[in-house]
C-alpha cells in the first residue's frame, strides 16, 4: 500500500532523514518516536510533499508519488492530509469555515477567493464536527476554543479532504493529558471506523503503545526500530532515545494517573 525506499533529505551538510525505508501493506495506525531532531517531522513532510526528498522514492498503491508535479501533486496532498502541532487554523474565522478549508485543493480559485461553498459541503463539515463531538462550536471563532477542541477542528478539516492517509505531526505535544487522550482516541477511532492509515509523530512511549498497531523509532535520521508495541522493550527505547540506564519509561508517561503521582515528565520530541 505504502512503500518508502531509501528516502533521504539533506539540508546543506546536514542529513535530516537518512535512507529511510518502510513498507506498509494495509491501513494501520503507526507511531513514529524519537528524540528532537531525529527526522520525524521531515519524514512526514516528505510524505506529504511539503518537503522534496533529496533522493529515494515514495510509492502508494503502486504509483510513485514522490515525482508528481502540479495538479497531480495537489491531488496527492489531498489524499495525504496533514495535521500539525500548532493546529494551523485561521484564528478569527469560524470553526465550520476552517473545516471547509479542507476542500480548497478541489475548488476553483474564484470560489476560494470569495469563500463560496456548496451547501452539501457545509452539511458534511457540520456532520464531521458532530462526529468529533464539537458541532456546537461550529459558529464560534477558532480562537475561542481550547487547544484540544482546536486540534479536533484540524482533524475535521483533514477529514473534509476524504484522505487515504492522515499524517499527524506531534498532534498532542501542546495539549494537556486529558485533551491529549481525546485527540488520540479520535485518531484511533478514525483509523478503525474509516479504515484510513494514520501515521503520527509522538513524543511519549505510552501513547505509542496504547494507540498504535506499529511503532517506528528514528535516531539521527535513520529508522532504527520497526515493530509492534509489544516489541518495543525498555532497552530498545533507550537505544532509540540514546539514553543510559537511568532512562525510565514511566518518566515519559502522559497517562493522567502517572501525572497525578508526580512521575510523568514527557521526553522531548
Amino acid at each position: 500500500m505504502l512503500r518508502i525506499e531509501q528516502l533521504t533529505k539533506t539540508f546543506g551538510r546536514n542529513t535530516a532523514v537518512d535512507r529511510a525505508t518502510l513498507q506498509v501493506e494495509r491501513p494501520m495506525m503507526i507511531g513514529v518516536i524519537g528524540r528532537s531532531g531525529a527526522g520525524k517531522s521531515t519524514l512526514l513532510r516528505m510524505l506529504n510533499r511539503l518537503e522534496e526528498a533529496s533522493s529515494g522514492t515514495i510509492h502508494f498503491e503502486g504509483r510513485q508519488v514522490s515525482g508528481l508535479e502540479g495538479r497531480a501533486k495537489r491531488a496527492w496532498q489531498a489524499d495525504c492530509a496533514m495535521i500539525f502541532q500548532q493546529f494551523n487554523l485561521v484564528p478569527r474565522m469560524d470553526v465550520v469555515s476552517n473545516v471547509l478549508h479542507g476542500t480548497l485543493n478541489r475548488r476553483s480559485t474564484l470560489a476560494s477567493l470569495f469563500n463560496l461553498y456548496p451547501q452539501a459541503d457545509i452539511y458534511r463539515a457540520i456532520d464531521i464536527l458532530e462526529r468529533l463531538g464539537i458541532a456546537e462550536h461550529a459558529p464560534k471563532r477558532a480562537e475561542a476554543l481550547s487547544g484540544g477542541q482546536q486540534q479536533r477542528v484540524a482533524i475535521a478539516r483533514a477529514l473534509m479532504q476524504d484522505p487515504k492517509i492522515i499524517l499527524a505531526d506531534e498532534p498532542i505535544a501542546s495539549l494537556d493529558p486529558m485533551n491529549a487522550q481525546v485527540v488520540m482516541q479520535t485518531l484511533r477511532r478514525i483509523h478503525e471506523e474509516d479504515g484510513r492509515m494514520v501515521i503520527a509523530n509522538l513524543h511519549t512511549l505510552d501513547t505509542a503503545r496504547r494507540y498504535c498497531d506499529r511503532v517506528v523509532g528514528m535516531r539521527d535520521g535513520r529508522i532504527v526500530f520497526d515493530g509492534t508495541p509489544a516489541q518495543l522493550t525498555l532497552q530498545i527505547a533507550r537505544e532509540i532515545y540514546g539514553a543510559d540506564a537511568s532512562f525510565s519509561e514511566e518518566a515519559t508517561s502522559t497517562e493522567i494517573a502517572a501525572l497525578e503521582r508526580g512521575t510523568g515528565r514527557p521526553v522531548p520530541a
